[in-house]
């Protein structure tokens, strides 16, 4: 693990380096509602954009306003300064209105060669489906014509049954933090997740097999109390090792940059295309999804109930318009079923903040028993 932790703080990794150098794509995307497998059945490696706490914002703060989410306006920092110059190219989806007046942004001012803007449907009906297929159907035409790559039936079912092996994996490794003695913490858990959409899915599942085998046997001692992570969009290592160090270790979480990228595992019968379309879609686990508030209550509550924790903090990055609404309800109701709840507001890149978020999470702590 200790070996890994750089690699996972880092834009780019030697891995990746040398993906790069041997000829091979790369293409960036965000949401989780972004199929990586036709990506990875075309040959090329999906990058998920990330901005690992990168509290700059001059550049994007040109282009978006102040009241966007600074992680977006974090992303797009990046993206316009050249950090991000060896993609060759974007996958935009509609996750939110900050997410696209990111990509569109980026996409203005640095007129990538590819570029594809992906819609994904709001509710879940038997049309919404058939749309969202027919979407992913145009998503592999626009992939298949750019980058000359032929992406058969074929190879979609290949590149689905590897990503299923890989999250079935994660899962594993995951788990092993909901134990009575956890065996890894959760900036751990988040340093391998940023690692496995970075790097090459065979270097990964090597990775993966290793830490399983080493963490099986560890056990994380010396936390006050067990805590749930969930919320709006975050990759910040350094938000969750803060909260750890005062002894709240996050035991389980339910944020996209965690369990919500992989945890369900899509069924793999039939046309791929509509496989897709029907496992990415109806386990979205987003309050973008306006009708599948229960669906998300349920994941979250039994996320809590199986690692057994002492309390939740729900995080949103101040303007995050979906996780603030969403955040209220989730704890009103977790609350009723005796979980108690820290809710934090923040600005991405929480450095300059972390000692107010310290303080709450102290606080929360003594609340809570810990």
């Amino acid at each position: 693990m200790e070996d890994l932790m750089p690699y996972a703080n880092s834009i780019l990794n030697p891995y990746l380096e040398e993906w790069r150098e041997g000829g091979g794509q790369v293409v960036g995307y965000c949401c989780v509602a972004t199929p990586r497998e036709i990506l990875d059945a075309a040959g090329i490696l999906p990058y998920r954009i990330r901005a690992l706490g990168n509290p700059d914002k001059e550049l994007a703060d040109a282009y978006l306003a102040r009241f966007n989410c600074s992680f977006c306006r974090a992303c797009l920092q990046l993206g316009l300064d050249g950090t991000y110059d060896f993609l060759d190219g974007l996958v935009e989806t509609n996750g939110c209105d900050h997410l696209r007046g990111m990509f569109e942004n980026w996409q203005y001012v640095k007129k990538m060669d590819f570029f594809h803007y992906l819609k994904v449907p709001h509710i879940i009906t038997e049309e919404s489906l058939e749309f969202f297929a027919e979407e992913l159907e145009l998503y592999r035409e626009a992939i298949s014509k750019y980058f000359e790559k032929d992406i058969s039936d074929d190879s979609l079912r290949e590149a689905m049954n590897r990503n299923n092996r890989v999250r079935a994996k994660m899962k594993e490794l995951f788990s092993m933090r909901e134990r009575e003695r956890p065996a890894l913490t959760g900036a751990e858990t988040m340093s391998v997740l940023m690692l496995e959409s970075s790097v090459p899915p065979s270097v990964f599942e090597d990775f993966l097999d290793d830490l399983i085998e080493e963490r099986d046997s560890k056990e994380i001692t010396g936390y006050r109390s067990r805590l749930l992570m969930a919320g709006s969009a975050t990759d910040e290592m350094v938000l969750m090792k803060e909260i750890e160090d005062v002894g709240g270790l996050i035991v389980t979480d339910a944020l996209c940059y965690g369990t919500r990228a992989f945890w369900d595992l899509p069924e793999l019968e039939g046309d791929p295309i509509h496989a897709m379309a029907d496992a990415y879609l109806k386990h979205l686990l987003c309050p973008r999804m306006f009708d599948d508030y229960q669906a998300r209550l349920d994941f979250t509550m039994d996320a809590a109930r199986r690692a057994k924790v002492d309390g939740a903090v729900l995080v949103y990055n101040k303007f995050c318009d979906l996780h603030g609404v969403e955040n209220v309800r989730l704890r009103m109701d977790m609350e009723k079923e005796g979980i108690p709840v820290l809710v934090l507001e923040k600005e991405y890149g929480a450095g300059a903040d972390i000692g107010r978020i310290r303080t709450r999470v102290q606080a929360f702590l003594e609340r809570i028993g810990g």
